[in-house]
This record gives structure tokens, C-alpha cells and sequence, in this order.
């Protein structure tokens, strides 16, 4: 317990799956922590749900993480409540998986847009504050699609190996100026869109998603947060620019 005792945590896509365990994780470990959220009613779902412990506080921000214009208004509102942030993670993400040429402008935009500038437009907003107390802890969540590339999901790689890139240009880029910056890549997590996925597949193609995991199982959202804590705690302060693979060992099998 206090891992993060006295942190002020921004987290986006806060409101379900891997966002909102990671908050729950945080609060068990004595941060403060902002949900920001496009979803308004799952954002207050979370909030009610979540419990602070005694000292620390619990807000829920609603906004776009593809709009600069909203997140800079939704940072300036958890800086006045928070006093700061120390720590944010970009958990906010879309599925687009496509035939490439069935992409057309807008899908293409749409991926781009939340999956890999919408952490940018995060990064961005908080960098002043951090850079100026010369602390700050920024973890993205990427995604196995950033490492292997699966045919039929374009273009959701694309936008998760350059969340990869830009998580090690700006960790090096602030490494001496008291900043870290790393990301996390999660397999398959039942989250709610996946769950969502799998529950259309029929019997025997579930089966098969699951063997093709070694651990023959789902990752669930806590053990993704687990990785996100750590790397968010001083305990992981020689890691930086650094990337890591939450699959199950999936990614390391050459599958026939």
C-alpha cells in the first residue's frame, strides 16, 4: 500500500476496461486520480463506483482525446482540482481493423486520431507542469498490433507501433529532465470490446482464440494494471523508453 501516496494520476479511457482497472489500482495505492472519458455515462458509472481512500480524491472529466481544444480544457480542469499530475496514462483507444483497401479517409483519421494523437494531445497538455517539477510519469497503452502484424486489421498497427515510437522519442528526449515515458502492449484482455468480440464468434472459433494462447486463457484488465502501477511508481524510475509485452507469450509463438 502508498506506492503512489501523495500522486496525482490523469488517466484517459478511465471509464471501463483496462483504464478503469488501472484507476482502481491507483486509489488502492493512495493517488489521486482524474478519469477522462468521451463517454459521459460510463464516466459516472466509474466515478460512483470507485471507492478514494481517506486524503485523496476522485473526478471524472468528459472529453475528446482526438480535440487539443478539449483536452487542454479537460488538464486545466484536474489541475485546479488536483493541484497537478504527476502521472498520466493513455489507456483511450479504438478498434479499427479494416482490409487496407476498404480504408478509406475517415476510418484512416479515426485511428490515427484516438490511438495515436489523442496521447500525443495528452502528452502535450501536461508536459509544462511536469517539465517544471521535473517529475512526471507517463505510461501509453499500445498493443500487441504495435509488435505482429495480423492480416485484416489494418490500420490498427499502424497507429500502435507509432504509440510505440513516440513513447521512446519523448522518454529519451526528457530523460534527464526527471521524466519517464513507457508503454504497455496487452494481448487479448477482456475488456468490454473484446468480450463484445469473442461473444459473436461461435463455439469453435472462441476455442481457437484461446488456444492460440499458451496459457490458454484471457488476460484480464488488474493484470494489465499491475504492469501500468508499476512502471507509474518509483519503484520502476531506471525504466524508461521502454515497451512491454502483456500477452500471455503469445507474440512469441510462430503460429502454422
Amino acid at each position: 500500500m502508498g506506492r503512489l501516496s501523495g500522486r496525482r494520476a490523469l488517466i484517459t479511457g478511465g471509464a471501463s476496461g483496462i483504464g478503469l482497472a488501472t484507476a482502481e489500482r491507483f486509489l488502492t495505492e493512495g493517488a489521486s486520480v482524474a478519469l477522462l472519458d468521451l463517454n459521459r455515462d460510463a464516466l459516472s458509472r466509474a466515478v460512483a463506483r470507485l471507492e478514494p481512500a481517506p486524503g485523496t480524491t476522485v473526478i471524472g472529466i468528459a472529453a475528446d482525446v482526438a480535440e487539443p481544444g478539449e483536452v487542454e480544457r479537460g488538464v486545466t480542469d484536474v489541475l485546479a482540482a488536483l493541484d497537478g499530475i504527476d502521472i498520466l496514462i493513455n489507456a483511450a483507444g479504438v478498434n479499427v481493423f479494416a482490409d487496407p483497401l476498404a480504408t478509406d479517409d475517415a476510418l484512416w483519421r479515426r485511428c490515427l486520431a484516438i490511438n495515436l494523437e489523442g496521447a500525443w494531445h495528452c502528452i502535450r497538455a501536461v508536459l509544462p507542469g511536469m517539465l517544471e517539477r521535473e517529475y512526471g510519469n507517463v505510461v501509453n497503452v499500445a498493443s500487441v498490433h504495435g509488435h505482429k502484424i495480423i492480416p485484416g486489421a489494418f490500420p490498427y498497427p499502424v497507429a500502435k507501433h507509432g504509440l510505440i515510437g513516440l513513447t521512446r522519442s519523448l522518454g529519451i528526449e526528457y530523460a534527464a529532465r526527471g521524466l519517464r515515458v513507457n508503454s504497455v502492449s496487452p494481448g487479448l484482455i477482456r475488456t468490454p470490446p473484446a468480450q463484445a468480440w469473442l461473444d459473436g464468434l461461435s463455439e469453435e472459433a472462441r476455442r481457437e482464440q484461446l488456444e492460440l494462447l499458451p496459457c490458454q486463457r484471457l488476460g484480464e484488465p488488474e493484470e494489465v494494471a499491475n504492469t501500468v502501477l508499476f512502471l507509474s511508481s518509483d519503484e520502476a524510475r531506471f525504466i524508461n523508453a521502454t515497451d512491454i509485452l502483456i500477452d500471455g507469450g503469445r507474440s512469441q509463438v510462430y503460429h502454422s
